[in-house]
């Protein structure tokens, strides 16, 4: 199978299952959010979870990223390693793992405590099993992605994300509350983690052949974890930090709102995260093969594509954020307005770190990232500390805007030294992008006041992405056939 063959068939994969994902969490955040679930217990259950979130990345540290990258390399110079690269990355990952989850599950009433919301410790009762879990899960996913099979990573998260809805909402309406849901969220990550190690011996490990291990196999592996220990550990930071400080200096209510927008913003990077994930391994392994240019023209079209899809996706969440979250979360949730208005210009920059930031890792620049990565999150968490106490959840958005832009910036930065980029086209897509959006915001502004409802606000944006699309096809901008059948 060629490159472009196996891009575009991991883009269609993975561009699937996260249909599926956003499909899958939107149900349960309508769900949970509107029906079963008070905004009180909504906020206090992604409350534990971004708890969880942060303190995970000491049950894996980078090792799923480290084993993913020699995997890449070894599939191509030493096949043999292979197995013996997987084998030593799991076991470090469940020790890792055992020992934080049961800190935390011994130490969840101290931690509530400490958190100032006394209601979270049975919900951190359950760290041990969710961190196995998702550790678990994560492993899979990023060993499938450094064997180029992305197809099978995208399976496991769309298992995941089935499974998340089905038991979440079952438990919850067996009337185990919130606890039930978190309960819910293990058993997935359990199920999803079962069929990808099935997969992953049936399929790959047992046909390798045996070597002996080189003998500094693993203090390579363990030493290129650190800069990912640190990139990732300021990534969660980045993105967990926020939630965490808006529950202890504010209140469940607020993180429910709060956590809202946010999910909002993430369910827009969905075809971010497809091409990201699927470009990445592709471009270390073009710069890998001394095919820097074809790794860079590959980069450059998928930042194209970005802006052609986020910088009009900016304009439609300012204009529209209001009767969204009105009609489809209901009143409720409208003080999650304005967060979501600050964060449309966070889900562009999210977009350009998607295609980015993980092709720094394959390329070997996983320490400047690092740099870069944790400046930003230290910078995040002192301007939400200064910022939550004088405009609130506006504040912790803003906060994010702000240092997540300055990441990005980066990012961007450090691939242009490592790989020969030509930003012409790139310009020039974006000041034509930049023309249509503006049209397209003001149809979509024009058709406002007539939203009463579901329907007819599901239709103003129906309008409004009529109106993108003639422009970008109209304009040259988009090659209608080929986008459609990168996804078809």
């Amino acid at each position: 199978m060629s490159l472009s063959e196996r891009i575009v068939r991991g883009v269609k994969a993975t561009f699937a299952a996260n249909v599926i994902n956003v499909a899958a969490n939107a149900a349960l955040i309508v769900i949970l959010a509107r029906f079963l679930l008070t905004p009180d217990q909504y906020g206090l259950m992604y409350f534990a979870l971004s708890v969880f979130g942060t303190v995970a990345i000491l049950g894996t540290l980078g090792i799923p990223s480290s084993a993913a990258r020699y995997v890449t390399e070894f599939e191509e110079t030493a096949p043999g390693q292979v197995p013996h690269v997987i084998r030593a990355g799991l076991w470090y990952l469940l020790a890792l793992s055992l020992v934080i989850g049961t800190a935390i599950t011994v130490g969840s009433p101290w931690l509530a405590e400490l958190l100032g919301e006394p209601a979270l410790a049975p919900l951190l009762a359950l760290g041990l099993v969710y961190i196995l879990g998702e550790a678990s899960r994560n492993y899979l996913v990023n060993i499938f992605q450094g064997l180029n099979r992305v197809t099978w990573s995208a399976a496991i998260n769309s298992v995941q994300a089935v499974a998340r809805v089905v038991f979440a909402v079952g438990l919850v309406l067996l009337g185990f509350g919130v606890v039930g849901a978190i309960a819910g969220f293990v058993i997935a990550f359990a199920v999803a983690s079962v069929l990808g190690a099935v997969v992953l011996y049936v399929r790959f490990y047992r046909h390798y052949e045996s070597v002996d291990r080189q003998p500094d196999l693993v203090r390579r592996l363990l030493e290129y974890s650190v800069p990912l220990t640190v990139t990732r550990g300021a990534g969660v930071l980045d993105k967990r930090v926020d939630i965490i400080l808006v529950g202890v200096l504010l209140n469940p209510a607020a993180v429910g709102y709060y956590t809202i927008a946010k999910q909002i913003s993430d369910v827009c990077n969905t075809p971010a995260n497809a091409l990201g994930f699927t470009i990445s391994p592709a471009v270390g392994e073009q710069k890998a093969g001394n095919h820097a240019d074809r790794a860079a023209r590959l980069y450059e079209q998928a930042l194209e594509y970005v802006l052609l899809l986020y910088v009009p996706a900016v304009v439609g969440i300012v204009l529209v954020a209001e009767p969204l979250v009105e009609y489809v979360f209901g009143p409720d949730y409208l003080g999650a307005v304005v967060v979501l208005q600050l964060l449309s210009l966070y889900v562009l920059a999210a977009a350009v770190v998607k295609i980015t930031s993980d092709g720094l890792d394959y390329l070997g620049r996983a320490r400047d990232r690092a740099v870069a990565k944790a400046i930003a999150a230290v910078a995040n968490f002192v301007l939400n500390l200064l910022l939550i106490p004088i405009f609130g959840i506006e504040g912790a958005a803003l906060a994010t805007l702000l240092t997540f832009s300055t990441y990005t910036v980066a990012c961007v930065y450090i691939i242009t030294t490592e790989l020969p980029l030509e930003f012409v086209d790139v310009g020039r897509s974006l000041a034509g992008v930049t023309a249509v959006s503006l049209a397209m915001g003001v149809g979509v502004f024009t058709l406002l006041p007539y939203v009463d409802g579901l329907v007819s606000l599901f239709a103003v944006i129906a309008v409004g992405m009529a109106i993108w699309l003639i422009g970008v096809a109209g304009g040259g901008l988009l090659d209608v056939r080929q986008a459609v059948s990168y996804i078809s």
